[in-house]
């Protein structure tokens, strides 16, 4: 390792930051440090990690508070220490489990688990500790679609862009939409934006006409449903597509 005045420290434990070899070393120690621990040391607590990410389901506050304990040491053991700020005790709230608790939400692979309402096959309301895409996730999607400059392409076709970006829709879709798929209806809806913006710049006619470049990316939508995904699940863009501004 190179310190900032130029003297070199030979790396004697841990594993180079960014290093390529990095990620999978880290796997192959947790799996051993935490995973075969935790099936071993812990059974009846269901788990689940995903590189250094992880939650464990117990069935009390007091089994929660023995599991924290218990990967706390395991952790110091193996020469490392559960964050601080991230490491918390959540109470998975519903209609079931009504207690009142400091913490009831937290995220996981940029999903935000929490008390939503659900409605059964009968049409009654409840209370459901269910998941959906994070805020902070949805921030970084809407600030990826500005970055990619849509409307001011207006070289290309619909059949361009279609090629160029329902790829990333897709794989949006087939990840968030698995669980409260509403959830990503501001992103359809900021795709639908930035077309009709493209729209507006593309044809001298539509510019400036709001109200029919709207009606004539609707009828585009419902001519070829297929060339954005968002499209094909009926977030045909309509008179409420500047709501995503």
């Amino acid at each position: 390792m190179e310190w900032p005045g130029g003297e070199l420290e030979e790396r004697k434990v841990g594993t180079p930051q960014g290093g390529v070899i990095s990620p999978l070393l880290a796997n192959l120690f947790l799996h051993y440090a935490f995973d075969r621990w935790v099936s071993e040391h812990l059974t009846g607590v269901p788990f689940c990690r995903y590189a250094d990410d992880g939650v464990l389901h117990c069935k009390s506050k007091v089994q929660a508070e023995l599991v924290m304990r218990r990967i706390t040491a395991r952790f110091e053991a193996c020469g490392l220490r559960v964050h601080p700020d991230k490491t918390r005790i959540i109470y998975c709230k519903d209609s079931n489990r009504k207690e009142d608790h400091p913490v009831t939400s937290f995220t996981f692979l940029s999903y935000t688990f929490r008390p939503r309402k659900a409605k059964d096959k009968y049409g009654r309301i409840f209370s459901s500790f269910t998941p959906a895409l994070s805020k902070e996730s949805l921030k970084t999607i809407r600030q990826t679609i500005r970055r990619w400059h849509l409307q001011v392409k207006s070289d290309l076709q619909m059949l361009d862009l279609s090629k160029l970006y329902n790829p990333v829709l897709r794989g949006w879709k087939n990840y968030f939409c698995r669980f409260n798929a509403d959830a990503m209806a501001p992103v359809w809806h900021h795709v639908n934006l930035f077309l009709t913006r493209w729209l507006m710049r593309k044809y001298q006619k539509l510019a400036g006409r709001l109200k029919r470049t709207i009606a004539v990316l609707e009828r585009m939508a419902r001519a070829t449903p297929k060339a954005f995904v968002h499209w094909e699940s009926g977030f045909i863009p309509k008179g409420w597509i500047m709501g995503a501004g």
